[in-house]
């Protein structure tokens, strides 16, 4: 039989696990913090303004009046997806920076 094995993990594994739950309950703490996260985005000088959620939806899109023109709807959507997209990223780095606290810089596929 070997040493240090008396029915339990040994000390350094044990260590290692309780990290690891206490990093499991941090993300999940996170995740649902990650709902409540919010981050804008902005296009054409602020005239197109998109609020994103840390879940990736979409919270809001604000287009000023002076930007709508009936005969350039192109340019007017291009802004939309420019703000969109903008949005998203911010709050994705946002909440991907709250992430590399509790992971210590980890690349833990499917979170953030």
């Amino acid at each position: 039989m070997g040493k240090g094995f008396g029915g339990g993990l040994p000390g350094n594994m044990q260590e290692m696990m309780k990290q690891a739950q206490k990093m499991q309950s941090q993300l999940a703490e996170l995740q649902e913090q990650a709902k409540e996260e919010e981050a804008e985005g902005s296009a054409g000088g602020g005239m197109v303004k998109v609020v994103a959620l840390g879940t990736q939806q979409v919270k809001s899109v604000s287009i000023e009046k002076d930007v709508v023109n009936p005969d350039d709807i192109e340019m007017l959507q291009d802004l939309v997806v420019a703000a969109t997209n903008e949005a998203l990223k911010n709050v994705q780095e946002k909440v991907q920076g709250k992430m590399a606290k509790i992971t210590g810089g980890l690349n833990i596929p499917g979170l953030g």
